[in-house]
């Protein structure tokens, strides 16, 4: 098989045409080896095409909640107050260092993520 790199549409088509012959073949054979070697191509070309972002960290909260089935009395008492959470999840207060570091420590967030700046819902 000639593997060549990635460079467009009609190569990524290629490439996973490629992939559907080779799937199922046994590991450390040649045909393995070309299945994991158009795989990574592949994987390479979709993450600089198609780039996911990280969510801000409110979106992450809540899928975080949404996913451990949490409510919003779980976050507010990581973050200290029912009226903090609320304002938290509505973006009318901004995430505060002592809350970043709650959530890091109790829910296992990368802080990382946390403190990415995030649009506040204008003032009324």
């Amino acid at each position: 098989m000639n593997i060549k790199p990635i460079r467009n549409e009609r190569d990524y088509d290629a490439a996973l045409a490629a992939i559907d012959l080779l799937m199922g073949a046994e590991p450390n054979t040649p045909e393995g080896d070309d299945l994991e070697v158009l795989v990574t191509l592949v994987e390479a070309y979709e993450v600089a095409r198609w780039p996911v972002e990280a969510p801000d960290p409110v979106s992450a909260i809540e899928h975080v909640m949404e996913a451990r089935g949490l409510r919003q009395k779980d976050l507010a008492s990581v973050i200290g107050s029912q009226p903090h959470a609320s304002e938290v999840l509505s973006r009318r207060r901004p995430l505060t260092l002592s809350m970043i570091r709650a959530l890091s420590a109790e829910w296992n967030l990368p802080a990382d993520l946390l403190v990415r700046e995030y649009d506040l819902a204008a003032a009324r």
